[in-house]
């Protein structure tokens, strides 16, 4: 009797042994975590968030985002379904810092590189990147500006060699070159007046757009004439009067020969019209190309530092790094996201995205053509031409728009101006402290 209940009992447990193989392997079992019926398991299901400001090429992002929910199906069987938000520029900034602040942020954002980051790594928002693939693959020149405390903190997508744009049609036609000095300036703008060519674009819709005259003013001055006037500012030992004739003499200039009714036109607005020559220049940067091209696909248009006072050695480029992705230090889904933030400098992809929003290369595995636009600018570069993008507080950013739009529009005065900047940028201090 009792051999034949060790019979039974090692029957039993072959019976089971095989149950939990057929459960385990290439039997044909189902689990929680494989297809029924299939044996092979079932995708991990992933939702993505990603916030970024450039909903001018949504179209790119689309096919980005689909070549990339492709790969990790294939290569990692996760379905990733990205919710991809892209608010308007001037907007994004505090739809962004309301999010994080409530612990309902973006698994990842965009932000620029140089007037954001700092910001938000001071807060705890960003995650360290250091160890990604795509870290290693960042230009020596441009690395630095996505790294604090030998930290690489975000993905460069924006390098940027800017001053303003101008229609190489218009100017070859008048036998004009682009000026170097304001009086210069003057005379291009006479020219261009007698010939019947509105000179500049103005759009100012968007607080962004005249915003771009401070970081242009103040470029050229700390680099110049005026050297220590962010390190005055950030010891609370400065002001913007300092810098008054400049800053509201550019823009005073450029108003009294732009288009009509700036505050109604928005930045895409402006770069059609320009595209169509219906202004000679526009102070803005080539990050508006692919919308340009969009508009006219033969326009031919150059970058040019636009000049802030009558020193020739003022007039310079600026370079800069702007959007780039960065990973939420609270995201929930990190590995998905730094396979996204990957993706962007991925060696089969990255040249294609790059082209296709007509980005200057940035990474070593970029190996496209630059464009002539970029060329040009980086023509200024080489001479020794330009300047690191000038480090103020996002807050003074923020002010400037608006303040120069109610200024545009005669409601405040220049004073007013200065008084609120200087404010903005010693409460920056304070908080920073």
């Amino acid at each position: 009797m009792r051999k034949s209940w060790k019979v039974m009992l090692s029957t039993a447990a072959a019976i089971s042994l095989l149950a939990g193989c057929s459960a385990k392997g290439d039997g044909g079992g189902n689990t929680g975590n494989q297809a029924s019926g299939s044996g092979v398991a079932a995708p991990k299901e992933v939702t993505l968030k990603v916030f970024l400001a450039q909903p001018r090429f949504k179209e790119q992002y689309d096919k980005f985002v689909a070549d990339f929910t492709a790969k990790e199906k294939a290569e990692k069987n996760i379905n990733v379904k990205v919710q991809m938000e892209m608010p308007p520029i001037d907007q994004a900034p505090q739809i962004l810092k309301t999010r994080l602040a409530a612990n309902d942020g973006p698994d990842v954002f965009s932000l620029h590189a140089i007037n954001d980051l700092p910001t938000y790594y001071k807060a705890g928002y960003v995650d360290d990147l250091s160890k990604q693939p795509f870290a290693g693959k960042i230009l020596d020149s441009v690395r630095p500006a996505v790294t604090i405390d030998n930290k690489v903190l975000a993905v460069p997508l924006e390098t940027l060699n800017w001053g303003y744009l101008y229609n190489k049609k218009i100017f070859a036609d008048l036998g004009l070159k682009p000026p170097t000095t304001v009086t210069e300036m003057k005379s291009v703008i006479e020219t261009l007046k007698k010939n019947k060519i509105t000179p500049f674009q103005l759009a100012y819709k968007e607080a962004g757009s005249p915003q771009l005259f401070l970081p242009l003013t103040v470029g050229a001055l700390v680099n110049t004439e005026n050297k220590d006037f962010v390190d005055r500012m950030n010891s609370d030992k400065g002001s913007f009067s300092e810098i008054k004739n400049q800053l509201f003499g550019n823009f005073d200039l450029v108003n009294a020969n732009g288009t009509e009714r700036a505050l109604e036109v928005s930045a895409a607005e402006g770069a059609a019209a320009f595209a169509q020559g219906k202004a000679a220049m526009w102070v803005m940067g080539p990050w508006y190309a692919d919308t340009l091209l969009k508009s006219n696909p033969d326009l031919q248009f150059g970058v040019a530092p636009l000049p802030v006072n009558d020193n020739p050695n003022a007039t310079m480029i600026n370079m800069s790094v702007s959007t780039s992705l960065a990973v939420a230090a609270g995201s929930k889904n990190k590995e998905v996201a730094y396979d996204f933030v990957n993706f962007v400098l991925d060696d089969k992809v990255t040249n294609d995205l790059f082209k296709s929003l007509k980005y200057n290369p940035n990474a070593k595995n970029h190996t496209f053509e630059s464009y002539p636009w970029i060329n040009e600018a980086l023509t200024y570069v080489k001479e020794g031409k330009a300047y690191k993008d000038p480090t103020m507080p996002p807050a003074v950013k923020d002010e400037v728009g608006k303040l120069l739009q109610a200024y545009y529009s005669k409601s405040i005065s220049q004073d007013d101006v200065i008084s609120v900047l200087d404010k903005a940028w010693k409460n920056a201090n304070k908080i920073n402290k």
